[in-house]
């Protein structure tokens, strides 16, 4: 796709915030009015407050880097001020923005965060129909105690923390889930004690949740959606990790063909009430040993479209570049 400096051409962006090193003097989500003043003055009353609203400072600061990119988004890829950049929600409550003289939305965009991180993809200039985006983060380490805890307190052990969530997956995935990714998948235990065994188990069952979230987020659906069971992932398999954060996935040449130690995933076998889903790309990708994150991109009009869009790696933006810039086009 067009860079986007090129107006005229459709461009996807994909972009991550980190805002684990954010505003370490703030201890509590109010000294945020303090620390973060900067920032805060750039959104509008509303949106400021729903970020100080947290409890938790941590997810404060990814409210705020959500509303943020946001915005963001809209003055970089549209020919719209920042203070212009009146976001709503639509039927769906998927929160879009309009362009006031013609109705239409001008740029689609899907925001995610877990852990720290605030992703965004985003979709402009696309001018032959509708273009939607869905993203998801997992970080397997962050609850990793907690859901140890579960498997090994729970009398069925892996297979019921499984069916503790059957309700959102297909009956195939939970299945396979229970008792073939170990098997369907070489590697995926990197070493020998018990739980390693599990860690492998639960880099499977993340890697489903982003995959199958991404998805759902790309329809402007919600986990709520009463078709949820009615869509599977055939067969997939995670990407193996990278081995630190800041090392990134390894691209693969021939997006068909991924191997057993691929750290950026593009092949899936994707059923929608027993049919073959061929008109969404998406990409499964490691951040590191513990992060994943899930792309889904479709042009429902022109599916050839999506489909030859290049999901590579994410960009990563630093904060002052995003707050300088948004300054400099109120």
């Amino acid at each position: 796709m067009a860079s986007p400096s090129n107006k005229k051409e459709p461009v996807l962006v994909q972009w991550i915030l980190d805002t684990r090193p954010w505003y370490p003097e703030a201890t509590q989500t109010k000294q945020l009015e303090t620390h973060a003043s900067r920032a805060l003055s750039l959104l509008p009353e509303s949106e400021r407050a729903s970020v100080l609203r947290y409890f938790h400072v941590r997810d404060a600061k990814m409210s705020l880097a959500s509303h943020l990119l946001k915005h963001y988004a809209i003055t970089k890829l549209t020919p719209t001020p920042w203070s212009a950049t009146t976001i709503t929600r639509n039927s769906k409550t998927k929160p879009v923005y309009l362009d006031p003289s013609t109705g239409q939305e001008p740029v689609s965009f899907n925001v995610t965060h877990q852990a720290g991180l605030v992703a965004l993809v985003a979709v402009a200039n696309y001018h032959s129909g509708q273009a939607d985006t869905g993203v998801d983060v997992v970080c397997t380490s962050e609850r990793r105690d907690r859901d140890h805890k579960l498997i090994l307190t729970d009398p069925a052990g892996w297979p019921g923390f499984v069916d503790m969530h059957a309700d959102v997956f297909g009956p195939g995935e939970v299945t396979y889930l229970k008792y073939r990714v170990l098997s369907a998948v070489p590697g995926l235990v990197s070493g020998s004690k018990p739980e390693d065994l599990i860690d492998g188990k639960l880099r499977a069952f993340y890697a489903l949740w982003a995959l199958r979230e991404a998805y759902i987020k790309l329809t402007g659906e919600a986990l709520l959606a009463e078709w949820l069971r009615e869509l599977e992932f055939v067969s997939f398999r995670p990407p193996r990790p990278t081995e630190a954060w800041e090392v990134p996935a390894r691209e693969d040449d021939d997006d068909d063909v991924d191997t057993d130690t691929a750290q950026a995933i593009r092949k899936f076998d994707i059923r929608f009430r027993g049919g073959k889903v061929e008109d969404v790309k998406m990409c499964l990708r490691s951040m590191g040993p513990d992060y994943m994150i899930a792309t889904a991109v479709r042009t429902p009009d022109r599916k050839e479209d999506a489909l030859g869009w290049e999901l590579g790696p994410y960009e990563f933006l630093e904060l002052d570049e995003l707050l300088d810039f948004a300054e400099a086009n109120r």
